[in-house]
């Protein structure tokens, strides 16, 4: 099966800039907030965007990795650091493709038993194809595609890139 490039090193260093950008225009009031990363290649992403806001912002950036099994979302999700870290903070749950919106909208979830100040969702590619009502809300391209295409993101050392396979 053939491979195209949806986005290569430079196009994801740009939309990670204007994520980490349109996230501290939303959370410009806040001292702290926490970025989420769904274990993998989200919380790579999420590595990438808290690296950049802390280039471009005062305000401190928590990360945090969310485990969830992707082939059984209803089991157990756990994060690196406690629910009382997170407690009354702004956060973001971040992912590297939004598909069906399953993992999103699990990991939604697992956040609203504890109060928060403010939820977003951001994604690198937004697929398109949901079959829950979970939206992202910072988005790097959204991509409209068959159902028998997959979207693949590699994070790797100057050589970040998506395609479509």
């Amino acid at each position: 099966m053939s491979q195209n490039t949806i986005l290569n090193h430079q196009e994801i260093a740009h939309k990670i800039k204007r994520i980490a950008y349109q996230i501290y225009e939303t959370f410009v009031d806040e001292e702290e907030i926490v970025i989420a990363g769904i274990a993998q290649n989200g919380y790579l992403f999420a590595e990438k965007i808290a690296e950049t806001l802390e280039s471009i912002t005062p305000i401190k950036v928590l990360l945090c990795e969310v485990f969830i099994d992707k082939q059984n979302p209803t089991e157990a999700i756990t994060t690196s650091i406690s629910a009382e870290t997170y407690k009354n903070k702004g956060l973001i749950l971040v992912d590297d493709v939004l598909n069906s919106g399953t993992t999103l909208v699990y990991g939604v979830r697992h956040f609203l038993d504890v109060p928060l100040k403010k939820f977003k969702t951001a994604v690198l590619v937004d697929r398109n194809h949901k079959k829950y009502p979970v939206k992202a809300d910072f988005k790097g391209i959204s991509l409209s595609t068959s159902l028998f295409e997959h979207v693949t993101v590699v994070f790797e050392k100057d050589n970040n890139h998506a395609f479509l396979s």
